[in-house]
């Protein structure tokens, strides 16, 4: 492992110390023997590697190893708490998939719905073992399980909106225990958070702002073609009368429901916004994939749904009048819908380029502290 290391200086991220015969940056707790970084054992040497570890570690966080060392058990303490409850959210939000959800109808009833849950569970249990892991995999899933739990937090609001609008006789024990279930993932994620720092939004540098504007436009555009309809139906008659009518508009729905989509659209922006900004990068790149899985999961939930039998009844014809017109329905999804999905595969890629590190050379500049090495 690293038995000729003497570690100095720890930050969220980085840790920088002595090795035999150089100076070097490791990543925060990875075991690996060999350095990310390192400086010849000079004068010299120690002020590049300070200079650079300095530049890319979150300010205030770098403390002297005696320091990181003593906070360190309760780090750990509030990660497994943020764990467990990121763990209890993903236990109750499974029970929450088989009674009845809203009206009458369970999430395993609705398949639709049923793989978009899926999706988000999924993902909050994989931040809970992250942060378990510890080290830079905490940070990661951290700020992952954060991401989700932002965006969904409108798309559960908007589910609550219905029994919010026409009555809570509408809310079923499968919407409750999802919505407790969320409020237990995000307050994980927040504990984690706080628990040990996973980066902050830091300054915009000048080769960036190409890149960061483009992920604001991307993150915008799937914001705005969120909200048209993106269920199209055809109705067609033995006679060959044919009517096509598309659902699902966003501002067509009751006043809560409404808030809860515009809730879906702000913080995705926002999140996205934040994840640009975010320091180190990589972490932004976890942000931002927590932030893109809820959308990816909308749009899959709505190809699920292309394969699922549509009932006359949702347009208000019954099953006897439709056998007597010879009424078939089809379904689709409109222009809308594949430009929300062209904007989401547009994050999909700058997310996977934000998550290659780039290596940087060393700043130059600043004062070398005085320090000695025990």
């Amino acid at each position: 492992m690293r038995e000729n290391v003497t570690i100095s200086y720890r930050g969220a991220h980085y840790e920088i110390g002595r090795g035999e015969n150089f100076y070097g940056i490791w990543v925060a707790g990875a075991p690996d023997a060999q350095p990310s970084e390192q400086w010849p054992e000079t004068p010299e040497g120690w002020h590049g590697a300070w200079t650079r570890f300095s530049g890319i570690e979150v300010p205030g966080t770098i403390v002297p190893v005696a320091q990181a060392n003593a906070r360190t058990v309760d780090d750990r303490q509030g990660a497994f708490i943020a764990a467990g409850l990121l763990g209890l959210g993903v236990a109750l939000g499974i029970v929450g998939l088989f009674p009845d959800y809203l009206g009458g109808q369970s999430l395993t009833q609705q398949p639709d719905l049923l793989v978009a849950h899926a999706i988000y569970l999924a993902v909050w249990a994989t931040s809970a073992v992250l942060i378990v892991l510890g080290g830079a995999r905490l940070r990661t899933g951290t700020l992952l399980g954060l991401g989700t739990s932002a965006v969904t937090f409108g798309l559960f609001f908007a589910d609550a909106g219905t029994p919010i609008t026409a009555g809570a006789h509408l809310m079923g024990a499968g919407l409750i225990l999802s919505l407790v279930g969320w409020l237990a993932c995000a307050a994980g994620g927040v504990i984690a958070l706080r628990s040990q720092p996973a980066g902050a939004p830091g300054r915009l540098h000048r080769h960036a702002v190409g890149f960061f504007l483009a992920l604001t436009l991307a993150a915008v555009g799937a914001a705005i073609s969120f909200a048209p309809s993106w269920d199209s139906f055809t109705l067609r008659t033995s006679a060959g009368a044919t009517h096509t009518l598309t659902l699902g508009n966003a501002f067509s729905s009751p006043g809560a429901v409404i808030a809860g989509d515009l809730a879906t659209m702000i913080s995705l922006v926002v999140v996205v916004v934040l994840a640009g900004l975010w320091r180190p990068t990589i972490a932004g790149a976890a942000l931002l994939a927590g932030a893109i899985i809820p959308m990816a999961a909308q749009a899959i939930s709505a190809l699920v749904q292309l394969g699922e039998q549509v009932d006359s009844s949702q347009f208000g014809i019954s099953s006897a009048a439709a056998a007597r017109l010879g009424l078939t329905i089809s379904s689709g999804v409109t222009p809308a819908f594949w430009i929300f999905c062209a904007f989401v595969v547009a994050l999909i890629a700058m997310c996977v380029r934000m998550s290659i590190p780039m290596r940087q050379p060393a700043l130059a500049g600043s004062r070398a502290p005085t320090t000695t090495f025990s």
